[in-house]
């Protein structure tokens, strides 16, 4: 059940980090009043915590999941069959 919500992490830190860093590409790359080198500062404000926190959750995902992975590779036969019973 881990691994299901390790995976969930993930896919959810990597949306929110991609939907996050694309809408900042754009908006700094984007010609016009509101876009350019000048709009830095609010997009590093605006954008760039949701991309930390996208990008913390997709770490975090993947520790769930590397954690939950070596616990049961490290599982004894008694503890594998006692999940049977």
């Amino acid at each position: 059940m881990k691994e299901v919500f390790g995976g969930i992490l993930l896919a959810a830190g990597v949306l929110i980090a991609g939907a996050s860093g694309l809408c900042s590409l754009a908006v700094l790359f984007s010609q016009g009043e509101f876009g350019g080198g000048g709009m830095l500062p609010l997009v590093l404000i605006f954008g760039g915590a949701p991309f930390a926190l996208g990008v913390a959750m997709v770490f975090g995902g993947r520790a769930v999941i590397r954690s939950e992975r070596q616990r049961r590779r490290q599982a004894s036969p008694e503890d594998i069959a006692d999940t049977f019973k």
